[in-house]
């Protein structure tokens, strides 16, 4: 993890969720770090998210879709982590252009700059466990049959599949971590587009109840985004994840309602409610879902670190304390 000392990176979505918490963890470590970020309103990115280190990284706002900016500000990096996205699957429905524009074709104009002008530099993608859709069996191993159930997935394996071809073909290093539910401080809590938990905690701290949608049996796993985070380094530190593709997930498998229940008794007040489906989530669904991650175990010797009710409790007081940055208070 010394890797990183002195090095200079560029984070794309840098000023969103994981993007920040990456962003100070690596200023910690002595790296020279840029963000890049469109601050595009539905899409997470949040000045606030690097208040504490604002003055000891690079901000560039500008679009991953501009391909002479991003060619540019890939010059003499050592790392590209690459996080900036469309992350909300009933968007990439609404709008599946924009998804294609942001997923897939920018992560190959990316991957052409680095081909052009950097091909020593090292590149981390942040995927999604989206795109393996509805599980044949559980836990879910990177072995299983893709077949994603929106446009995000396949857009995002697009991107994903680009990037380990540019490892195999040119040698540009990559790899790839399919993230499933990551959460803590720094999220967008304003709506749901990025997590569903997001906007549970702003429903708990305004005192409306929560809303778990069916019967609240779907199981999930969750990562707090430390353990997300050390993920990313270890394997952008690693030449043994060169060309390859990692789950990560948590060994704590919990159902939505069993969820809400642990949420409201962490001292906030609140309830729940089951209601219907609506239309468009039940068509993209994907039922149970948790993770195998024990190649990257076993690989990176990566594991989670932070229980789920500890994580919990660290992104509620966050947000008790900063919520007014991250959504507007209703008169």
């Amino acid at each position: 993890m010394n890797n990183y000392n002195g090095k200079s990176i560029l984070i794309t979505g840098g000023l969103g969720f994981i993007g920040s918490n990456l962003a100070r963890a690596l200023v910690a470590q002595g790296a020279k770090v840029t963000l890049v970020d469109s601050l595009i309103p539905q899409y997470g990115g949040n000045t606030f998210n690097i208040d504490d280190i604002r003055e000891k990284v690079t901000v560039n706002v500008c679009d991953v879709r501009d391909p002479f900016a991003m060619a540019y500000l890939l010059q003499g990096k050592d790392y590209l982590f690459n996080l900036a996205g469309q992350t909300s699957h009933v968007d990439s429905m609404d709008d599946p252009q924009t998804d294609l524009d942001i997923n897939a074709a920018a992560q190959l104009s990316i991957l052409e700059a680095c081909r052009k002008v950097n091909t020593g530099i090292k590149i981390v993608f942040a995927s999604t466990r989206q795109l393996y859709g509805k599980p044949s069996y559980l836990p879910v191993d990177e072995n299983h049959p893709i077949r994603p159930v929106d446009v995000n997935g396949i857009n995002k394996l697009a991107g994903e599949w680009y990037h380990l071809l540019y490892n195999n073909v040119y040698g540009i290093r990559a790899c790839a971590l399919r993230l499933t539910n990551t959460y803590g401080p720094g999220m967008r809590v304003k709506d749901a587009r990025q997590t569903f938990l997001g906007i549970w905690v702003r429903l708990l701290l305004e005192g409306k109840p929560i809303k778990v949608f069916g019967d609240g049996l779907q199981l999930r796993d969750f990562n707090y985004v430390d353990d997300c985070v050390q993920a990313l380094m270890i394997a952008g530190a690693s030449e043994t994840a060169n060309g390859k593709v990692y789950n990560i997930g948590s060994s704590e498998v919990v159902g939505l309602k069993a969820l809400a229940e642990i949420m409201i008794d962490l001292g906030y007040g609140g309830t729940f409610e089951l209601i219907p489906f609506p239309p468009e989530r039940k068509a993209i669904d994907i039922g149970d879902y948790y993770s195998d991650f024990s190649l990257i175990t076993q690989e990176l010797d990566w594991k989670p670190e932070v229980s789920l009710r500890v994580g919990l409790e660290r992104t509620m007081a966050y947000y008790h304390k900063h919520y007014q940055h991250y959504w507007e208070i209703e008169s």
